[in-house]
């Protein structure tokens, strides 16, 4: 087996880190940061740490909080554009993995010419980007350290992929206090997506050793911590252990790549504007059940560390208690049991399969896929109700 494991992201994680952000600055000699976040991030006041921080430091900084759900080129080139005109040489994104590709996308286009949307693929990157330190709010994404950044295509409705080593951060922060004003409906969704990683990543053709241990460890992390973070909110420990989860289930795909649950979740994402993680965790029992006879083996694996696995019982029996405890999770976080409760609309379903088919992950997931089986997919995940 060949395979080559790189992520070169600085990764730290601690209770109260954030305060520590303006000396670790100064240490790299920046006088100017471009700060990358959301306005609800702003609003809640998730920023008075970061910000105070850099005042002690002597830093100076900028906020740009104009972040949205699925970024859009517009919205990066607009960031790159106030970037610029700043002049700064440090950009530092503060909030979910919104705020994160976001500013992936602005320091990369900082030091390249053109649209971001000129660099859709794989290592179409010329140059490296600004100096990126991120600090998640989300425990779900695991943007922190992957390599590429998620774009949408507002005249196409399409959500592109950007891939680059270029697009790693130099740094990540991962500090469990910033999570605990999370609303409940987000702390399910971006933990339900770090799981969609974790899963994707452990069956994908490509893993490899390293990815997928990193994956089985996220999955055992988060079914013993997801319902305890949903339901007492200020949990720190389970809150830690998610933040800690979703970062290695997003070094597991760095190396690995997904499959057809992302294909299909950034299509919705593009045409419907559905915010990824909930799509992630609706459709993700529905191709976990198509994905099963192709890898009996590793669905088990994964039900076992769910802590769901019969004793004794078959492999495919094991396999299929796994994805039952998918659909019990998805329920107990109220995620809805369908995709026509997100507001699918199935006359564009020929669209949906198409930009579908388009998606690298398609390749790699561990089950041959065509455009029929796209279709009955999406066909299935709206007209029935896995309970």
């Amino acid at each position: 087996m060949n395979f080559n494991y790189f992520i070169p992201t600085s990764v730290e994680a601690g209770r109260g880190i954030a305060k520590n952000l303006g000396e670790t600055f100064r240490s790299l000699g920046a006088e100017k940061i471009f700060l990358v976040t959301d306005k609800g991030i702003r609003e809640a006041g998730l920023l008075n740490v970061i910000e105070k921080t850099l005042r002690s430091s002597s830093i100076s900084y900028e906020v740009f909080d104009q972040v949205i759900k699925n970024p859009s080129s517009e919205s990066i080139m607009k960031g790159a554009a106030q970037l610029k005109a700043y002049g700064a040489k440090h950009v530092l994104a503060v909030g979910g993995g919104s705020s994160i590709d976001t500013a992936k996308g602005i320091a990369l286009m900082a030091e390249n010419e053109g649209d971001i949307l000129d660099y859709e693929g794989v290592n179409k990157v010329g140059n490296p980007g600004l100096d990126l330190t991120v600090i998640p709010t989300t425990a779900g994404t695991g943007s922190e350290v992957t390599a590429s950044t998620i774009v949408t295509n507002t005249n196409t409705q399409f959500k592109a992929a950007v891939i680059s080593p270029y697009l790693f951060p130099q740094r990540a922060l991962l500090d469990p206090l910033l999570t605990l004003q999370l609303p409940k409906e987000i702390t399910a969704s971006t933990g339900m997506d770090a799981l969609t990683h974790a899963i994707e990543s452990y069956t994908s053709k490509t893993s490899n050793p390293v990815s997928e241990a990193l994956a089985i460890r996220a999955i055992t992390l988060i079914s013993e911590n997801i319902e305890k973070s949903y339901f007492v909110a200020d949990d720190m420990t389970s809150r830690e252990n998610m933040l800690i989860a979703s970062m290695l289930a997003g070094a597991a795909f760095s190396q690995s790549r997904l499959g057809n649950v992302h294909a299909i979740s950034h299509t919705f994402g593009g045409v419907f504007d559905i915010p990824h993680g909930i799509a992630n965790a609706v459709l993700l029992p529905y191709v976990m059940r198509f994905n099963l006879p192709a890898c009996p083996q590793k669905m088990a694996e994964i039900a076992q560390a769910l802590g769901q696995a019969p004793v004794g019982a078959s492999i495919f029996n094991q396999a299929e208690s796994g994805i039952e405890a998918v659909i019990r999770l998805n329920a107990s976080l109220n995620i809805p049991g369908n995709i026509s409760e997100l507001g699918i609309d199935l006359k564009l379903l020929p669209k949906l399969v198409e930009d579908s088919m388009r998606s690298g992950n398609i390749h790699v997931n561990p089950r041959k896929t065509s455009s029929e089986d796209i279709e009955t997919i999406i066909k299935k995940a709206y007209n029935e109700r896995l309970e």
